[in-house]
């Protein structure tokens, strides 16, 4: 069963004012929720925290996107989820510090707000959009191809076998195989283009 393709950011970003609009809200969910996740986790969060510290980022975002949306000066929009999941996992942090087993009390809390300051957080932030946008892109493309343009692409590209073991493998040619991998790219790089928008305003 294929996979229907993304729409593209921008749009869903503005459908995101509808609180009640149950697609955009799961298509966004689908992206960033996983990446506010691991980005939580990796904060000093524990698992069923870094859960809670989800849901209060969407509604976090539920609230405010409409406000940020007329803003001149609103940046990109990875940049402000970014900062809502940042300040979000540090009131986490600080709710937390008296529980026995919150992922270091107050001293974690006190570093995370020292990583404010750096770039650090924000990179695997971006680290970890970039690897879920792939995740969600390779997931439409497969539903999109036959399951052999698939194996050429992935077992040539992804786990680097040899091309003439992969072609005699899947029953193919090595120019098949090379095809395959040129056609799936090319679809790879325009569906994750449109699950990330533009690169300047990212709206």
């Amino acid at each position: 069963m294929s996979i229907s393709p993304p729409e593209t950011r921008a749009s869903l970003i503005l459908r995101l004012q509808n609180a009640a609009d149950v697609s955009a809200w799961d298509q966004f969910a689908a992206i960033y929720a996983p990446v506010v996740y691991r980005s939580a986790r990796r904060l000093g969060l524990q698992a069923a925290d870094a859960d809670d510290c989800v849901q209060e980022v969407l509604t976090a975002v539920s609230g405010a996107i409409a406000t940020w949306l007329k803003r001149e000066d609103r940046g990109s929009f990875r940049r402000w989820l970014f900062r809502i999941a940042r300040n979000t996992a540090i009131d986490f942090l600080s709710r937390r510090r008296h529980r026995p087993w919150a992922a270091g009390g107050d001293a974690a809390a006190v570093e995370l707000q020292h990583q404010e300051a750096s770039a650090t957080a924000s990179s695997h932030f971006d680290l970890e959009y970039r690897r879920e946008v792939f995740r969600r892109a390779a997931a439409v493309v497969r539903g999109q191809v036959t399951e052999m343009t698939w194996q050429a692409f992935y077992r040539s590209s992804v786990l680097q076998q040899n091309i003439s073991d992969v072609a005699s493998d899947l029953g193919l040619s090595c120019g098949s195989i090379y095809l395959a991998r040129s056609r799936v790219m090319k679809r790879l790089q325009q569906v994750a283009e449109s699950l990330r928008g533009s690169d300047g305003d990212e709206m």
